[in-house]
């Protein structure tokens, strides 16, 4: 598991140094090398966010349903409205 994540979070990187290269070879050879550097930058920590376990927004799921709160969205809804 941890392989696989950190060949998706290179993948990122590694796109992010294609486009700033790509950006920065507009203006010249020294941009490029800056533009990938930070394009590399800014996708490792695009992916860092996106497949680490907190997240940006964290996992989305339904999650552990206790007893009383197993059946659909009505019922979850009835159960938490009688807790409140």
């Amino acid at each position: 598991m941890t392989v696989r994540r950190a060949l998706k979070r290179s993948r990122y990187a590694a796109m992010g140094a294609a486009i700033g290269g790509a950006a920065g070879g507009l203006f010249g050879r020294s941009t490029a090398s800056t533009g990938g550097a930070t394009g590399a930058f800014i996708g490792a920590v695009v992916a860092e966010k996106r497949y680490s376990e907190g997240g940006l927004i964290g996992p989305v799921g339904r999650g552990e349903e206790t007893k009383k709160e197993k059946g659909g969205m009505v019922e979850r809804v009835k159960v938490k409205r009688k807790k409140a």
